[in-house]
């Protein structure tokens, strides 16, 4: 399948050309796309600099800081309408291991969605104390009793999406961010009977930079799957 790795980015400059250069080296048939908010550290700069050095990378300059969920809103409808097949979501960070992703793809040519999982067996966050890794768990078992997901790791941020999936889910109104917007993809692709695969990763939190993640949005995360719950419980579809 034709994949575009859709990248976003908001003050990467420390990681974006090491994560080019993997990328290049560990998926070279793929093509990449880095979406970038107007990052005023000039991580968009870089970007183009790598790009024209490695080709089959393209850069995508937003006004503003638009959030995780528009980045790779705006990634998908680029994507689409050039044509690509296949969707990567990964981190710029490297909490997601590039390595990984050639398995990842190979999955895809026979599910519409797979899902790089923290919390299947063979996955493993080593770097996480016994009371994070609780929390994250609880949270992600209480989305998946709520919505009938029957996924392990809804809130996983490194995933593929096949063209067929991004069309069932209606990804342009989805309007959640951060772990929200994952869970929000995953509850409309087990709604909309998308074939569902999670593969085992492991999970390291960012050496350089800093964390985009914040309190405000693990909570919309956390109301939006009860919100959503209470929807189901009344018959009520995703979109609703």
């Amino acid at each position: 399948m034709r994949t575009l790795v859709v990248l976003p980015t908001y003050n990467e400059i420390a990681n974006i050309e090491r994560m080019l250069r993997t990328l290049r080296s560990t998926v070279p048939d793929c093509d990449i796309l880095v979406v970038d908010d107007g990052s005023p550290d000039g991580t968009a700069d870089v970007a183009d600099v790598i790009a024209r050095e490695l080709g089959q990378i393209s850069i995508l300059r937003r006004s503003g800081k638009g959030g995780l969920g528009s980045a790779y809103r705006a990634g998908f409808t680029w994507g689409l309408e050039a044509g690509y097949e296949a969707f990567v979501e990964i981190d710029c960070d490297f909490s997601h291991d590039p390595r990984a992703l050639p398995e990842m793809l190979a999955l895809a040519t026979s599910n519409e969605v797979v899902i790089g999982s923290r919390y299947v067996p063979g996955g493993a966050i080593p770097s996480w104390s016994t009371s994070r890794l609780m929390l994250s768990k609880g949270g992600n078992r209480y989305a998946s009793l709520m919505l009938g997901l029957h996924v392990a790791d809804s809130t996983a941020g490194y995933r593929v999406y096949t063209k067929s999936a991004l069309s069932k889910i209606g990804y342009q109104t989805v309007r959640a961010d951060g772990y929200g917007f994952q869970i929000e993809m995953t509850y409309r692709a087990r709604s909309a009977g998308c074939s569902i695969v999670e593969f085992p990763i492991s999970f390291t939190d960012r050496t350089e930079g800093e964390s985009k993640m914040s309190r405000a949005i693990v909570t919309e995360a956390l109301w939006m799957v009860t919100k959503w719950g209470a929807a189901r419980l009344f018959g009520k579809g995703p979109r609703s």
